[in-house]
């Protein structure tokens, strides 16, 4: 059973940080790709970052340079560091396997706002 549970956003001024995390089941997690996906108001849901059991890493132009995805296998957990945030980052951000899973957590709200 797939369970993916975010926590850590918050409210934000620009230029802000945030850390969120993910905690995902299954015994094979490891060796599953894993990607951090966000929706803001009104727009579809998109890829922001990725990363391979090996930790191998990929990014979204709109965050290139300012986030940063990282993975804890031994505790099935992945992270987004968030520097630099911008109020075009506002949205709930989730996290899933890449390709995704149909199960979506509830996600985790960032509000970028002064």
């Amino acid at each position: 059973q797939v369970q993916l549970v975010e926590s850590g956003g918050g409210l934000v001024q620009p230029g802000g940080s945030l850390r969120l995390s993910c905690a995902a089941s299954g015994k094979i997690f490891s060796i599953v790709p894993m990607g951090w996906y966000r929706q803001a108001p009104g727009k579809q849901r998109e890829l922001v970052a990725t990363i391979t059991g090996g930790g191998s890493t990929n990014y979204a132009d709109s965050v290139k340079g300012r986030f940063t995805i990282s993975r804890d296998n031994a505790k099935n957990t992945v992270y987004l560091q968030m520097n630099s945030l911008k109020p075009d980052d506002t949205a709930v951000y989730y996290c899933n396997y890449n390709p995704p899973h149909s199960y979506w957590g509830q996600g985790t709200q960032v509000t970028v706002s002064s």
